[in-house]
């Protein structure tokens, strides 16, 4: 393996130092380090180095809809947006919801090497509600699981849900709801106000979020398990979770990047790649979950990368998927929507893209600070350039990026996944 020495990088934006790097450990930090024979040697002048990022909330689609991503595609995408962990939800086709399809997945992330791949095992047996999945079969599996979600479908049960809670806590697993109560989204294609009046399109109301949520705060409170909050956003979301923060209750939480930044308004373009579960909201709304995210009360940002085919999204609104693409732009979207506007430290987008996701996700050889002895998952950011997003571009098999066109700041010039790089001068190694 070969070593490397990281010289003059702006450690999580602040001070200046070296990295050396070898056998996958960060082996020394500090300033004028020497190389040792044999050593490559990176001029990260000007470049922010950041732990490695996690992503609780990937959509790899391997098995059954490799037209739309591979788990080897997809983490080449997370690489290139300096990913070193991605966690794949549940809703493949079969559904995992075994030991069997969740070993599947965790062995192809391991045969890709661009990112290690933690499988989200199903709630409930095909995400259908009714039913709990293998849970314990999953958690002693290979794979290891310790997350569950029926995402992209609610558990609406909450005496299922209540189960789930219970059952978890033998291993010390989270549950990770997609809050949106069925009944009140019957139908449901974009953000419920005035908007979706004038446009015609049947709205997803605030509450269909809020009241899910609420209801699995006071069962997680209960049961005295761990409860985490998918995709939040709304403003009454916002307010909720951290009125059960303050009572100490153990709930996290999570934003998308393009929640931070877009608003309902673009579904006025009637262009399907807007349309996203759940929906773009208000600007009140994106103000709330900025600053939501900038205070702790959502503890991570998540992507909820959700490729699809150009057949499911070049199509009219109502027929159009679900979902956005999002691994290679977050951290760009981050930077602009928090960054740039002084909402966040890039110390505190460490802890909100890494530190914190890797601990709710229990991904022990990730989110670690930049010292020495801690894996080298390490990412080169340059902050200062600009770039204009061409879907084009993207080495995911899907195009459905909702930042088409749009000129954002930064870019990943490295990454490192225990001391081998997946990606060098902003290109993949591979």
């Amino acid at each position: 393996m070969t070593a490397y020495l990281i010289t003059g990088a702006r450690i999580l934006g602040g001070e200046v130092a070296d990295l050396l790097i070898d056998n996958g450990e960060i082996v020394a930090t500090g300033t004028n380090l020497q190389a040792p024979d044999g050593t490559t040697t990176i001029d990260a002048a000007g470049l922010v180095a950041l732990p490695g990022l996690v992503d609780l909330h990937t959509h790899l689609r391997e098995p059954g809809r490799e037209d739309a991503e591979t788990v080897f595609t997809g983490t080449r995408a997370a690489a290139k947006g300096g990913f070193t962990a991605v966690f794949a939800m549940a809703n493949t086709d079969p559904v995992a919801d075994t030991a069997g399809v969740v070993e599947q997945v965790w062995r192809l992330g391991r045969d890709a090497g661009y990112a290690d791949v933690y499988p989200i095992g199903a709630v409930t047996v095909g995400r259908k509600g009714t039913q709990l999945a293998e849970l314990g079969a999953m958690a002693d599996s290979a794979a290891r699981v310790r997350v569950f979600s029926d995402d992209g479908d609610c558990v609406w049960d909450a005496a299922l849900m209540r189960r789930a809670l219970e059952y978890v806590k033998a291993f010390d697993g989270v549950i990770a709801q997609h809050a949106q109560e069925p009944r009140l989204t019957q139908g449901a294609q974009m953000n419920e106000g005035a908007l979706s009046g004038v446009l015609g399109l049947t709205g997803w109301p605030s509450v269909a979020e809020e009241a899910i949520i609420a209801r699995d705060i006071l069962l997680n409170a209960h049961v005295g398990s761990k409860l985490h909050v998918c995709h939040l956003s709304t403003k009454g979301s916002v307010e909720i979770v951290r009125a059960a923060k303050r009572r100490g209750l153990e709930v996290t939480a999570e934003v998308t990047p393009h929640h931070l930044l877009l608003t309902e308004d673009l579904a006025a373009s009637y262009n399907p790649v807007y349309k996203v579960n759940p929906p773009l909201r208000t600007k009140a709304d994106v103000e709330a979950v900025r600053e939501g995210l900038a205070d702790g009360t959502i503890d991570i940002v998540a992507t909820d990368h959700a490729p699809h085919p150009v057949e499911d999204k070049d199509c009219e609104w109502s027929a159009a998927a679900f979902g956005m693409t999002g691994l290679e732009t977050a951290l760009s979207v981050v930077q602009h929507a928090m960054v740039d506007t002084k909402l966040l430290t890039w110390a505190e987008v460490a802890d909100r893209m890494s530190y914190r996701p890797a601990a709710i996700g229990q991904a022990a050889d990730h989110g670690q600070p930049l010292v020495a002895g801690a894996p080298a998952n390490v990412v080169l950011y340059d902050p200062r350039v600009e770039r204009t997003v061409v879907p084009e571009e993207s080495v995911s098999l899907s195009r459905n990026t909702p930042f088409d066109g749009m000129t954002l700041p930064g870019k990943v010039v490295a990454t490192f996944l225990r001391g081998t790089p997946t990606v060098l001068d902003g290109e993949l190694t591979r």
